[in-house]
């Protein structure tokens, strides 16, 4: 080998390795910004929000409105997952990621600054539902788009390392969201309830403008560049049509698996947190430091699991976490029923801190190649969120009815919810049409219209 040629291939390799830093930080940052807000929401509708915004004699109904507040948020996602993956297949990726990093930033700092029912009325809870649909427009974008850029801008080799990225983002906003709802909870009810809970809003506006200059700086994908001429040329129905009617079995197979991992997360995320506070008495910075830790340990195991999913079949990896999360279904609420905060903690960690991200790291890489270039953004953003609106919105509410509605207060149901939610999560992985739409490596992506053509013949 030439001197010449070693120096062009070491610059090669510089190149390469400083456009998969910006791509990483990029997915990571923003990502970050988007969770944490996100879960945010979430946690301060379990605790805070029911006294806020929809006061009451009974607590248990309070919470439940609040909850579905929250659920509110999930009925705009299908919406802005269509309309921003359909963009962001026209577009491109990195313009909907820096967009839908703004919706979610000006969303939620708004919900810092809403006044109490106490102070306006039924106009309060009105604000909130208004900035809680904004924020699920904005999460709607964000997660999909980053798990296409981080399928796009890997090889064969490093799609679970570069899947790892928009998870790893997603549990450090988690983390930072846990560790500041655990701030706030653990300061006195008047604090608490007048100020204390608008702080880490608020504090969203500082943050989201960091987070858009980096994704504004982050390169588009080469592997959607190829497609970006026909992609800009198609109307938003034409994509639409094209993904339901030739790709609707990976849309299924992205609606499984996503479905079930939704219901799953924000059943132990949420309504967790509330089962904890209402039924068993236990300290609200309890179930929240359950989350830190959870988040803490999923941050040590995304490149870990992302190693793994680089050199085992995704679905054996898919199907194993959600094996892992069916049998602590029945244990899992046996150990809440303690009280006990270290098996509370030894709870949160082994499911949301292990097994989900097992799931999730996993699902990215198969999502996407559920679809050809050209259709992948939609193909995840509508998949993924119409389901994850549905099983995501409505499971916290459906524990926290069941639970409401028991004598006793039984989490049986709450835990055949679980396993059912893990038996979606099989099913999807079974049904992979990836070899469906699979070309050969050195053969160009072909034209939409030839796509299309290709799809409908078989």
């Amino acid at each position: 080998m030439s001197k010449q040629h070693e120096v062009h291939t070491a610059d090669g390799r510089i190149a390469s390795t400083k456009k998969a830093n910006k791509v990483g930080t990029a997915v990571i940052i923003g990502t970050t910004l988007e969770w944490f807000d996100f879960y945010l929401y979430a946690s301060m509708a379990a605790l805070v929000f029911g006294k806020v915004f929809f006061p009451s004699s009974n607590s248990s109904a309070s919470t439940l409105a609040a909850f579905a507040t929250f659920a509110v948020g999930f009925l705009a996602r299908p919406f802005g997952g269509i309309l921003f993956g359909i963009l962001g297949d026209r577009i491109g990726r990195k313009a909907v990621l820096s967009i839908s990093l703004l919706i979610m930033g000006i969303a939620s700092g708004l919900i810092g600054l809403v006044p109490s029912y106490a102070s306006i009325g039924v106009a309060a809870p009105v604000l909130l539902i208004v900035l809680r649909i904004f924020q699920g427009f904005g999460a709607s974008a964000e997660l999909g788009s980053a798990i296409t850029v981080a399928y796009e801008h890997a090889d064969e080799k490093t799609r679970g390392k570069y899947a790892a990225y928009p998870i790893m983002g997603a549990q450090i906003g988690l983390l930072a969201a846990s560790l500041a709802v655990a701030a706030v909870t653990s300061l006195d009810d008047e604090a608490l309830y007048t100020w204390g809970w608008r702080v880490p809003f608020i504090a969203s506006f500082a943050i989201v403008f960091a987070g858009y200059w980096i994704r504004r700086a982050m390169p588009e994908s080469e592997e959607f560049e190829q497609v970006a001429t026909e992609a800009r040329q198609r109307k938003g129905l034409h994509i639409l049509r094209d993904l339901v009617r030739n790709n609707w079995r990976g849309l299924l197979a992205v609606a499984a698996v996503y479905g079930g991992y939704s219901a799953l997360a924000y059943t132990f995320k949420t309504f967790s947190l509330s089962y904890l506070a209402e039924f068993q008495g236990v300290a609200k910075n309890v179930g929240a430091l359950g989350v830190t830790f959870a988040s803490i340990a999923a941050i040590i195991a995304c490149p870990l699991v992302g190693r793994m999913v680089d050199r085992v079949d995704t679905r054996k990896v898919i199907i194993s976490g959600a094996v892992g999360v069916a049998l602590m279904a029945f244990p899992a609420f046996w150990l809440f029923d303690t009280g006990r905060p270290p098996l509370i903690w030894a709870v949160m960690i082994i499911t949301t801190g292990i097994l989900a991200p097992v799931i999730i790291i996993a699902a990215s890489p198969y999502m996407a190649r559920q679809f050809p270039t050209e259709l992948r953004a939609s193909g995840i953003g509508t998949g993924r969120e119409v389901s994850g609106a549905i099983a995501g919105g409505l499971a916290p509410i459906a524990a926290l009815t069941m639970v409401t509605l028991s004598p006793s207060h039984s989490t049986w149901g709450v835990s055949l919810l679980i396993i059912g939610c893990a038996t979606l999560i099989i099913g999807g992985a079974l049904f992979d049409q990836s070899r469906r739409i699979a070309r050969p490596q050195h053969a160009p992506p072909p034209s939409v219209t030839a796509f299309a053509a290709n799809s409908e013949t078989g």
